[in-house]
């Protein structure tokens, strides 16, 4: 073997193995790319979920809200025709 063959079977052998070298470093930096955004969708998941239940429970607050506002309306609507009412008699024992 001469010494041009020995360059050239060193520098196939150097660029092969060059590439699988940029193959594998390419793989791991992938593997660890697809892992950070799998983690990073996981929790942005997590934190859209959360917010999804505390909406759920603000309607849920909102609603018995609702239901007391609508109860303290019927409760002063009777209070207003009560005290129409004693008015109506105040101003007959006046008239008298």
């Amino acid at each position: 073997m001469d010494f041009t063959m020995f360059i050239a079977l060193l520098g196939v052998v150097s660029t092969i193995s060059g590439l699988l070298i940029g193959w594998i470093g390419r793989t791991k930096a992938y593997k660890d790319e697809v892992i950070q955004e799998a983690t990073q969708d996981a929790s942005l998941h997590t934190d859209v979920s959360y917010i999804k239940r505390g909406i759920d429970d603000l309607r849920v607050d909102l609603r018995l809200q609702n239901q007391q506002l609508a109860g303290v309306t019927e409760r002063l609507t009777r209070v207003e025709e009560s005290s129409k009412q004693a008015h109506k008699r105040l101003d007959k024992i006046e008239a008298r």
